[in-house]
């Protein structure tokens, strides 16, 4: 951090929830900023966070899910991910959501660890876990949430470099992962 960047935090008078649900969970904080002033209803999600994964296959393609967004009433496609469940470590949400949502595991027990990201600063305490699975091949059969309709779909690393280029990939978060991996893998 340079040392002519803020870091004075925000003092928070009180905290009550709002909304608490399996789905979300609304703080509003009254708080105090280092002026003094005083601000009486900011809101913030919060999560437990969730993960990423960038799973290969091998023969190298790239593991993709399209589903439904109610947010933005529309589908996507993107790289499998969730939330992290109570308790629940990054590492094992990564190889749960890629065997729920794909029915896919990789060869070692372990997701490699690639980085995290804040994923909304301003409004969020939520995180996002990257996570690259190898040799991931179909061994169990899709376990989808209620709310979930996948279609698992694959591409080549050129494909989906240029997904991310043209828009096919829009989720931000997604795009952002995917520029990181190829990077790594020297794809850009």
């Amino acid at each position: 951090m340079a040392s002519d960047e803020p870091r004075r935090g925000w003092k928070v008078l009180r905290s009550d929830y709002v909304i608490e649900t399996p789905y979300l969970r609304l703080r509003r904080d009254h708080v105090e900023l280092p002026s003094g002033q005083r601000i009486e209803d900011y809101f913030v999600r919060e999560s437990r966070g969730f993960a990423v994964v960038f799973a290969l296959t091998p023969d190298e393609r790239v593991v993709l899910v399209r589903q439904y967004k109610h947010g933005i009433a529309a589908g996507v496609l993107e790289l499998p991910a969730g939330a992290l469940d109570e308790g629940e470590s990054p590492e094992r949400c990564a190889r749960r959501e890629l065997a729920e949502e794909t029915g896919y595991v990789g060869d070692a027990p372990e997701a490699e660890y690639v980085r995290s990201f804040v994923t909304d600063p301003t409004n969020s305490d939520s995180r996002l876990h990257l996570f690259l699975v190898r040799n991931a091949r179909r061994l169990v059969e899709q376990d989808l949430d209620v709310t979930e309709d996948i279609a698992v779909e694959f591409a080549t690393l050129d494909e989906l470099r240029d997904h991310v280029r043209n828009g096919t990939i829009e989720v931000s978060s997604h795009v952002a992962c995917i520029y990181v991996m190829l990077e790594r893998m020297a794809r850009l």
